[in-house]
């Protein structure tokens, strides 16, 4: 990858724009949905992981499995904006962040409900 690609320089977008979106996708999605999920995880004696994967990667590899699915989908959401922006595409450029942000407020606001049950 170039420099070039790493900027939206030459792109239609804000760079501003650009790091809010980001910064609000990895408050809900990486930090609400991560803390409280590890939360659950093992200080909740009567909720379990829902998410087969989510389980599968914590039983196997504990809290470096969740945060590594995160950080792997939150890298792959943040590569297609990156590329959308590139591409003109405002779609796929709003779509992962937004998504994130939408995705990690509704199950950080589950996950907290689920812990004052």
């Amino acid at each position: 990858m170039s420099d070039t690609w790493l900027s939206l320089r030459e792109t239609p977008f804000d760079d501003e724009e650009f790091v809010t979106l980001w910064v609000l996708a990895t408050t809900t999605y990486g930090v609400g949905d991560i803390v409280t999920t590890i939360a659950l995880i093992y200080f909740s004696p009567t909720v379990t992981e829902g998410n087969v994967v989510v389980a599968t990667a914590v039983g196997a590899f504990g809290q470096a499995g969740l945060v590594g699915l995160k950080l792997g989908a939150f890298l792959i959401c943040l590569v297609v904006s990156v590329d959308a922006a590139h591409d003109g595409s405002r779609s796929w450029y709003y779509l992962p962040p937004v998504g994130l942000t939408l995705l990690g407020t509704t199950v950080t606001v589950y996950n907290i409900q689920l812990m004052l049950m």
